[in-house]
This record gives structure tokens, sequence and C-alpha cells, in this order.
């Protein structure tokens, strides 16, 4: 059984300054997570994310689409099937870069697009805190702070933290099984 214990804050500074308490309380980074309408500057920090490896898987699959599309071009124009047209070159690189360039950008977000379903799980229609309705905020002005523990013993004093530290509202949602 799995426990969730979440308190709505009003602004992403009185968030940043929760979790960097819920910190120095000894609350595991592990344990502890952030939702917000919008990317609040530090908490990134405060909660010890390492960076995204998305960026570059799309960074070398956009290198990798750029080289084959110039290649298949370069190929097809200059070695399999050389047709010269009004005396142009066989190898005409500028005239190349249209393709080449869009062929990187697709790579790039196909790229991006299965590793968001991969590495994180997406598409997650459902998790238990949609069930509490003043979760909705969290998309529409609210900064949520959630702290995830294993026994239901431990909800208490998360909750006495989250109410002395000023959270507007402070629930406790369990995972049904």
């Amino acid at each position: 059984m799995r426990y969730w214990v979440v308190g709505e804050f009003g602004s992403g500074e009185e968030v940043k300054k929760a979790l960097e308490r819920l910190r120095e309380l000894g609350y595991a980074k592990e344990a502890l997570d952030v939702f917000s309408p919008y990317p609040v500057e530090g908490i990134d920090e405060v909660l010890e994310l390492k960076p995204s490896p998305i960026r570059g898987f799309a960074f070398v699959a956009g290198l990798g689409g750029a080289a084959f599309a110039y290649l298949v071009q370069w190929w097809t124009n200059a070695v399999d099937y050389p047709l010269n047209v009004g005396n142009r070159p066989l190898h005409a690189g500028p005239s190349f870069f249209p393709i080449t360039f869009e062929t990187m950008v697709l790579a790039a977000s196909l790229t991006i697009f299965g590793s968001l379903m991969v590495l994180y799980r997406f598409p997650r229609p459902h998790h238990p805190l949609f069930e509490l309705e003043s979760f909705r905020t969290a998309s529409t002005g609210g900064f949520w702070v959630s702290v995830t523990t294993e026994r239901k013993a431990e909800t208490e004093p998360v909750l006495r933290h989250l109410r002395e530290l000023a959270a507007r509202t402070a629930s406790v949602v369990e995972e049904e099984t």
C-alpha cells in the first residue's frame, strides 16, 4: 500500500521553501514531488534532479537523421542514377539542405516522443492523486507538494509538517488496490 500526503501552497516560492524545510526534516528526495502549473526556478536543485537524457537522445537522432537524409540524396543523385540536367553538378549540396533539415527535425521529434513514452512511462491516464477534487488546481494555479510513504502511521507527521509550513490544504491519498 502506498500513501501520498499532499499539500497545496500559494506560490512557487512557498513550495520551494516547504521543500527545503522537508529536506531539512529528513525526508528523502525520492519521496518528494512537486506539481505546479509552470516550472518553478530552483525546484530541480532542491529535489536534486538529474538532467533528462532526452536532450542527448534528440541530438544524436537529429544528427543521424540529417546524415541519413544527406547520404540518401547524394547516393541517388550522384552515384546510383546520375543525371546531368542543365549542366548542374551531380553533388549539389545546397539543394539537399531542405530535405536534410526536415529529416533532422522529424528524427529528433520522433525520438523525443518515443523517449517520453518509454523513460517516463507516458501516458499515465490515471494517478491516485487525480481522485482528490482540490488537486485540479495543480494545472491552473495551485502549487502542490507530495510526500510518498509506505505506511499509514507515517502520514500523520507529514500532515503536521505540511500544516506547519502554511499549506492551504493538506490531504492523504491512498493507492487503491
